[in-house]
């Protein structure tokens, strides 16, 4: 079986990377990606760079002074990862007593467990370049979010309707 563009980010001089290379959601193919380069010419919001059965990887980008947003995934554990600029982390048990706290800068990851209330903020004069694991996948298959307003918005859409599983297919 063969499969398509799989490697994103190529750093190697034999195989020069061809522009095909393009940021999108590879799953649920095998991949092998440079996340540092993903992450840093992302300029969305959030967007889904591989999403699987079990697991989703995205890529964010957050503007100085820009939070993710109070949130929390009952049923999803979360790993980020810190590539560019300094964030402020906020994390408790209940949305109005976020206890823990610290920053975190490039290469320190940040993990979220299950049903845990958090947040990120951007508090440095830069752009904010994180890639996030979630297990299970919390977002749809392809989701790009421009703006925040735009992934606030998916949200709202998403609380109104029933749950439902993703399903995936090689075949897709």
């Amino acid at each position: 079986m063969s499969y398509p563009n799989n490697y994103y980010g190529n750093r190697s001089p034999e195989k020069p990377e061809t522009s095909s290379s393009q940021i999108k959601d590879y799953g649920p193919y095998p991949l092998v990606a440079n996340m540092e380069k993903a992450a840093m010419q992302n300029t969305n919001f959030r967007t889904a760079i591989w999403t699987g059965k079990y697991l989703q990887v995205t890529l964010m980008s957050l503007r100085p002074g820009e939070d993710v947003g109070l949130e929390n995934h009952p049923h999803t554990d979360q790993y980020l990862m810190v590539l560019n600029g300094k964030a402020k982390v906020m994390m408790g048990k209940t949305k109005d007593n976020l206890n823990f706290t610290a920053e975190a800068y490039p290469n320190y990851a940040i993990i979220v467990p299950a049903n845990t209330w958090h947040n990120i903020v951007n508090v440095g004069n830069m752009p904010l370049k994180l890639f996030s694991i979630y297990a299970p996948p919390e977002h749809p298959f392809g989701t790009v979010h421009r703006t925040k307003a735009e992934a606030e918005e998916a949200e709202k859409e998403k609380s109104a309707q029933p749950t439902s599983a993703f399903i995936y297919s090689a075949e897709e």
